[in-house]
């Protein structure tokens, strides 16, 4: 029987029917389409440039291309699952629109460089994407950061009241986490922008092609250095995939403290009507449905990291049809990290803080015990007598069930006869954030120095574009 696959010469009878739809992709890689055309393109120039084929089938080619993606961007174009793939969707229109020009265009290629290209182009615009979308959230936490720097809340370790700490302080936490998600995404993407078009199959190609050529067309930084490598390498799918795992799983975390601080018990944050959800059958309810979803929605980019490790980790070189399976998780991950950053972006844009509440949680649990200890130590007690002389300072305290910033001066200094009247200063919730004032630390100077940083640093990220 006679087959009208684009590579059926080979083959005396068609495909079966259910290896037809088990192999087809066209419905989840037709997303690359922008990006098969942008190649072909460049393909195309380059090929007319070294003179392989004519500058009219260039022509004929490139307004044929141009015809099938306004077709597909007005959703005209009518995707077959028998032509497999994107390629050969986008291939079999382009023949049928220009005749024997559209069978030129794949002169000096293969599906297997075509794709790699494909993939490297659409996880390079990811990146950028993502990139912008992490400097938003990060702009939209410093302008909350500035408003709550004097602030005062509990800094907590093991879930237990620690030390007092700027509110301020605590979202600059959250920026700092995000900044190295953005600095991850800038290094991922220059080794994304490597071309691995004219890697051909796996062993390059007899044509006079001009690599250089194609990659400029492109915006690619470079070539790649070995065919076999150019099409089946996924690193770059599996560092980005990395990328955003990390930045979903820090995203979990802040998730996670907002349905913490929304809760009665906390009672620190309201996140604004807009973002929460009620119950079906509890009117009284306000549930942070939005954070626990992006708290819930870290486990599928995980997920999809650890899929794509495995589905490399037994593959020989070079190219492998199993390589089908790296463009789902890649394209989740994707829409996962966008969803996730736009919608924590406005909550936080709307989420009120209660300053009284915060205050009152961070005057409990002897907050301020190791500043006393700091206190003894400047007054020339050694750190570790400090220690325990503050201990018992503490057991004082709770026998008398009182916080220790409530023990009189003369109760304080039955534990240490160091300690004077401006020790009581030192027990202040105010005393203990103003005294950590050098970079990095929770003064609300050091927190607004912080913020300006910050915010010149996203700025001068944002000038210089892409990396």
């Amino acid at each position: 029987m006679a087959t009208s696959k684009l590579w059926g010469g080979r083959f005396n009878r068609g495909t079966d029917v259910a290896v037809e739809a088990f192999t087809a992709s066209e419905h989840f890689d037709r997303r690359l389409a922008t990006y098969d055309i942008a190649g072909s393109r460049a393909h195309a120039l380059m090929l007319a440039a070294q003179g392989v084929i004519t500058r009219d089938d260039c022509q004929a080619i490139l307004q044929g291309l141009d015809s099938i993606e306004q077709e597909i961007a007005e959703d005209r174009f009518e995707w077959q699952a028998s032509l497999e793939d994107v390629h050969m969707n986008i291939e079999a229109r382009l023949t049928a629109l220009v005749g024997e020009p559209g069978k030129r265009l794949h002169t000096a290629r293969s599906r297997n460089d075509q794709v790699a290209t494909d993939l490297r182009l659409f996880t390079r615009d990811a990146i950028d994407q993502i990139h912008s979308d992490i400097a938003d959230l990060r702009r939209a936490l410093l302008d909350v950061a500035e408003r709550e720097a004097e602030t005062i809340m509990p800094g907590m370790t093991h879930m237990q009241s620690a030390q007092p700490v700027t509110c301020g302080h605590h979202l600059l936490a959250w920026c700092a986490m995000l900044d190295r998600d953005a600095q991850r995404l800038r290094d991922c993407r220059r080794r994304v922008n490597v071309s691995p078009l004219g890697s051909a199959a796996l062993a390059g190609t007899g044509f006079p092609i001009d690599r250089e050529h194609s990659a400029r067309a492109l915006g690619f930084d470079s070539v790649g250095a070995n065919s076999l490598d150019g099409v089946s390498d996924r690193d770059f799918v599996i560092e980005f995939c990395s990328a955003t795992a990390l930045l979903s799983v820090h995203l979990s975390r802040m998730a996670e403290e907002l349905v913490l601080w929304s809760s009665q018990s906390f009672g620190y944050v309201d996140l604004g009507d807009g973002f929460c959800t009620g119950s079906s059958i509890m009117p009284q309810k306000k549930n942070p449905d939005v954070a626990e979803l992006i708290r819930g929605k870290s486990g599928r980019a995980v997920g999809h990291l650890v899929a794509l490790l495995m589905l490399m980790k037994g593959q020989p070189l070079a190219y492998n049809r199993d390589n089908q399976e790296d463009k789902e998780p890649l394209f989740d991950s994707v829409d996962n990290a966008h969803a996730c950053l736009q919608v924590l972006t406005g909550m936080v844009a709307q989420m009120t803080f209660d300053r009284s509440r915060m205050r009152e949680a961070a005057a409990r649990g002897h907050s301020t015990a190791t500043d006393l200890a700091d206190y003894l130590v400047k007054k020339g007690m050694a750190f570790r007598d400090a220690h325990e002389a503050v201990g018992s300072a503490v057991r004082l305290a709770e026998s008398k069930g009182v916080e220790l910033a409530m023990l009189s001066l003369t109760e304080l200094r039955a534990v240490s006869e160091l300690i004077e009247e401006d020790a009581l200063e030192v027990l202040t919730l105010e005393g203990s954030v103003s005294s950590r004032d050098h970079r990095g630390g929770t003064s609300p100077r050091q927190v607004r120095l912080a913020i300006q940083e910050a915010r010149s640093a996203i700025a001068a990220q944002a000038k210089g574009g892409k990396e």
